[in-house]
């Protein structure tokens, strides 16, 4: 029976058998005892993205009264759903990522601390995920943005859309007519500014 920490673009957390290319956590959200998570979803605004393999250390799953270890299809998944790079344990990521937010939301000498309150702001709406308006057409958002319509997640690629899955992405042929931005718009700036995300092999098949 799969574990109950596998994240949608939307920051929905459920259970599926797909694991994804990435983990990370948003503090501790579930009781070890029963492996199930809490009510709450989130115990801090620090919600980073890590990866699945670090120095060889291994973690039983949601096992111990630490972290709790989620899932995420790819970087793009993770953006969308309110996430950034770990410091820790994929640090030249997160140096490129937070030069590139410097750049793309016109700031310096911002603190990890800083680009986590601004993204708990862009990400949620009274505990819900919240969606924004286009700052640009579709086709023009960059490679790695995600949008929402009709309870489906698209990823954007070279201007073209495709629908998300927790097995991976495919193309969807028909048009968007109201999309809605599911990245927070700093992320957006960031991606922009020239950072690329790690995106799942689906997306350039």
């Amino acid at each position: 029976m799969p574990l109950q920490n596998r994240v949608t673009p939307t920051g929905d957390i459920i259970a599926t058998p797909h694991r994804g290319m990435l983990t990370g956590n948003r503090g501790i959200i579930h009781d070890p005892a029963t492996r199930t998570l809490l009510n709450k979803r989130w115990s801090t605004p620090a919600w980073i993205t890590c990866l699945c393999e670090f120095r060889g250390w291994r973690r039983p799953v949601m096992a111990r009264r630490s972290w709790t270890e989620l899932f995420f299809l790819d970087e793009a998944t993770s953006f969308a759903a309110g996430h950034r790079p770990c410091f820790f344990c994929r640090r030249d990521d997160a140096k490129r990522f937070r030069a590139a937010w410097e750049t793309g939301n016109g700031v310096s000498d911002v603190s990890a601390k800083a680009m986590d309150a601004v993204l708990h702001h862009e990400r949620l709406d009274r505990g819900k995920k919240r969606l924004h308006a286009l700052p640009m057409p579709l086709a023009e958002l960059p490679d790695g943005a995600m949008v929402q319509q009709d309870e489906q997640s698209f990823l954007v690629v070279q201007g073209r859309v495709l629908l998300w899955s927790f097995a991976g992405y495919t193309p969807h042929a028909r048009a968007l007519d109201r999309p809605m931005l599911l990245t927070p718009p700093s992320t957006l700036r960031t991606i922009v500014a020239g950072y690329q995300p790690v995106l799942h092999p689906t997306a350039r098949s």
